[in-house]
């Protein structure tokens, strides 16, 4: 899945911060006991993801797409004292190991894990002044959940979007609907001038949206 060569994501790896041993455990775990494990973050983006909310310093954040939560501990490590994350999945078989995972951290208190089809749990939920929203669920809904929490982040604020690159089919000749439908959101947001963007090419393409 990484866009990068193996050799230069290793030299990435090695010349950034280590990965917390919460962290370690769980990409392990995730590994051995979980199907399509290479769907968790990892070490190289999830400190990425840390260093960004660090930066942002956010009293809320909303994460669409959980997996086993190596990416929600990771933006949790940046929120202030009273701050909160709202994870959402919707594989309720994946909640014991959740709950096991974010009580092995520091952070755990600063979760709020919801089950359920995320776009309905973002209507639900009635925080409206998002600092990050993190979306990483199933790709042909991710313009639907764009457009859906936009309205919910504040200006200023960062909107993450993972696999915006899809192995690298958005720019060459597939055409598939998953990859139709990636290269749809990349153009729309392209084109949004309602906020500011940038794709780094981190594993299978993060894009960075900052709200105007």
């Amino acid at each position: 899945m990484e866009i990068l060569p193996h050799d230069l994501q290793l030299y990435l790896e090695d010349h950034c911060d280590p990965e917390p041993a919460a962290l370690q455990k769980i990409n392990r775990e995730t590994y051995l006991k979980v199907l399509r494990p290479h769907m968790l973050s990892g070490h190289y983006q999830g400190r990425l993801l840390s260093m960004l909310s660090k930066m942002m310093q956010p009293k809320r954040i909303l994460e669409i797409g959980t997996f086993t939560g190596y990416a929600t501990i990771c933006l949790a490590e940046g929120l202030t004292e009273d701050g909160i994350i709202h994870t959402i999945e919707v594989n309720r078989e994946l909640e014991e190991m959740l709950v096991q995972h974010f009580k092995s951290t520091d952070v755990d208190k600063k979760i709020k894990l919801h089950f359920g089809q995320a776009a309905e749990i973002i209507v639900e939920i009635q925080e409206n002044n998002f600092d990050i929203v993190f979306i990483d669920a199933d790709k042909k809904n991710n313009l639907h959940y764009f457009q859906l929490i936009f309205d919910k982040v504040k200006s200023g604020g960062l909107i993450i979007i993972d696999n915006v690159l899809w192995k690298g089919k958005v720019y060459g000749n597939e055409d598939d609907a998953d990859t139709r439908s990636i290269r749809e959101l990349n153009d729309v947001i392209a084109n949004d001038t309602r906020v500011e963007k940038l794709i780094l090419p981190v594993r299978d393409g993060i894009m960075l949206i900052r709200k105007k």
